[in-house]
């Protein structure tokens, strides 16, 4: 059995190799892909095989992909523009005879209205049709997009959003990341579209008030209109399309679309999720995060 992952070179795809080690997959079954294979060096010296995969770059990809029983699509980050490369790697997994594709896309991708759910939208499309056995799992939202901005908090005192009360089903990427060396590894997930979140959803204002806790200071929870919030994050230099879509899906989350509440996250690594305060602590304790 060979796993190819790909996008190894960013977080959730080298998490995943990571749980599929601890899974104790033999690490020559597991082949390692991105654009920057230099960055995964280490994992090559612990037996990994570690191949060159650029969705920009069709050719790279037989190799990348020769030899593969079962194939995980980490999702591209270039918002707006992966349907592509995504077609690119559908394809040559099937050629390479794949027996299965898990993809990694986006809470209720075939329903929902958010704009950062359209590349997925199409990518489900391309896998259905590509007549490959699939598996989509469609991860809410990771807690990283907000412990990753605690310093900026810190130092504003402040989180300005436009999602409201919107509850979101957040949870680590090593949690995202367990349930998909899950799948990638066990039996049964053939046809199945996974709907994963946290088993505790919280709010922007309970996520200011829980930093306030743990930060000893007071953080406060702004909230504004979905126009203003994309014309602030304008102003911090985002281009104006990311914007939109940055703005769009705190809109989402206020109309309940990033909220996920099946516990089929939890079934699928058999434990708890990773709980917002647990994250919130563990990102306060790295060196600078505080100020």
């Amino acid at each position: 059995m060979t796993i190819v992952v790909t996008g190894a070179t960013g977080h959730l795809g080298r998490l995943t190799v990571e749980s599929l080690l601890k899974r104790n997959v033999p690490a020559e079954q597991i082949v390692a892909t991105g654009r920057r294979t230099d960055t995964i060096a280490d994992l090559a010296e612990r037996g990994v095989q570690v191949r060159l995969a650029d969705f920009d770059r069709p050719d790279t990809l037989p190799a990348a992909f020769a030899g593969a029983s079962v194939v995980l699509l980490v999702s591209g980050t270039d918002i707006g523009n992966r349907v592509a490369g995504h077609g690119a790697a559908v394809a040559a997994a099937r050629a390479a005879g794949a027996g299965r594709i898990a993809y990694t896309s986006i809470a209720y991708a075939d329903t929902t209205n958010l704009l950062l759910a359209q590349d997925h939208r199409a990518t489900e499309e391309l896998i259905r049709a590509s007549g490959l056995p699939w598996t989509f799992l469609r991860n809410s939202f990771y807690l990283e997009v907000y412990t990753d901005q605690i310093p900026t908090y810190l130092q504003h005192g402040a989180i300005v959003g436009a999602a409201g009360d919107g509850r979101i089903s957040g949870a680590t990427r090593a949690d995202f990341a367990e349930a998909a060396a899950a799948v990638l590894t066990g039996d049964g997930h053939q046809g199945k579209a996974y709907e994963l979140g946290g088993d505790e959803a919280f709010t922007l204002p309970a996520l200011a008030e829980e930093l306030s806790v743990q930060a000893g200071r007071t953080i406060a929870y702004t909230n504004v209109t979905v126009a203003e919030h994309r014309a602030t994050l304008e102003g911090f230099g985002i281009p104006a399309p990311a914007a939109e879509v940055y703005a769009d899906i705190d809109r989402g989350i206020a109309e309940g679309l990033i909220y996920s509440p099946s516990g089929e996250l939890r079934t699928l690594i058999g434990r708890p999720t990773t709980p917002l305060a647990q994250a919130i602590a563990e990102a306060l304790a790295r060196p600078g995060a505080a100020g």
